[in-house]
């Protein structure tokens, strides 16, 4: 009987380990299948010629990726900076202030909008973000500007991830062990200065954890941002011009420019880029995050 059980054992221990084997496996054969394709257009231009260069004419052989890739970075820099602060306040109160009715309410509502489908926030950011830009916000700064800009990608891109954040940071506060805060409001510290001195310290490598999801999942979202960033191929000086990021240049593309080997390779050079871009951000940031749950870890 004992024998039967470490041979189950063990093949649940294999079947397991495979399981993770193919997870990998699988994000290699994505990557490997990508540079397949996008092969031609890095064997016939140069490659630091694709990634530097501004000239995007596709039926005269220019494929500068430049503009594509600054628009993505910008697009998403400004979403986290707008939903991160937001969420981090968000999810304190759901945690430390809010009653238990409260948060039976708000926390359905959170993962509601996480279900809402990025089209219906593309349509939302089409009729309410773009014409506040244009008549009320850009002619502050610029003469004129059609509403369709980086920060409109931004803001709605921010709304997006913000439940995402929202329903991680909750969970990050919860796993603090609660006889930390309670010593601390023992010891005379009001709630905030509990929140300041003990949830936030001890809470940092979580915050940033999400954080880095969040940001993963804004470099590759498409549908919601290709409605509002106005899909013109140039570098943005200003969060009040057009961008192109990444994600929109496959998605307006690819059905239609089959018939086109050289194109085609373009537009999967671009899915390889952004699946790079991806991997070394995840994989640098996981790298500091260890960094800093090493450093909290001793403090």
């Amino acid at each position: 009987m004992r024998k039967i059980r470490l041979v189950k054992d063990k093949i649940a221990r294999h079947f397991m380990l495979g399981i993770a084997v193919f997870t990998i496996l699988f994000l290699l054969v994505i990557g490997f299948s990508l540079l397949f394709k996008a092969l031609p257009i890095m064997k016939e231009k140069n490659l630091w010629v694709l990634l530097t260069s501004a000239n995007w004419r596709p039926f005269k052989g220019d494929f500068g990726f430049l503009p594509y890739i600054i628009s993505t970075v910008y697009v998403s820099l400004i979403a986290i900076i707008i939903a991160l602060p937001f969420s981090i306040l968000t999810s304190i109160y759901l945690n430390s202030y809010a009653s238990r009715s409260i948060r039976r309410i708000f926390e359905p509502v959170v993962d509601l909008l996480s279900g809402i489908p990025p089209v219906i926030y593309g349509v939302w950011g089409t009729i309410t973000i773009v014409p506040l830009i244009s008549n009320k916000i850009a002619p502050r700064f610029v003469e004129f500007s059609t509403g369709y800009t980086v920060l409109a990608g931004g803001i709605v891109l921010a709304i997006m991830i913000v439940p995402l954040l929202i329903s991680i940071l909750v969970e990050v506060f919860r796993s603090i062990p609660k006889e930390i805060t309670d010593a601390s409001l023992s010891m005379g510290a009001t709630k905030w200065q509990t929140v300041k001195k003990v949830i936030l310290r001890k809470s940092f490598p979580g915050i940033i954890a999400a954080a880095i999801l969040a940001l993963s999942r804004a470099f590759g979202e498409t549908m919601a941002v290709l409605m509002v960033c106005g899909n013109i191929a140039q570098i943005p000086h200003s969060f009040f011009d057009a961008c192109y990021p990444l994600p929109a240049l496959i998605a307006n593309n690819y059905g239609e420019m089959l018939s086109m080997p050289d194109y085609e390779s373009a537009l999967m050079f671009a899915a390889f880029l952004l699946f790079i871009i991806v991997v070394l951000f995840n994989g640098l940031s996981r790298f500091t995050l260890n960094q800093i749950e090493k450093k909290y870890q001793f403090s």
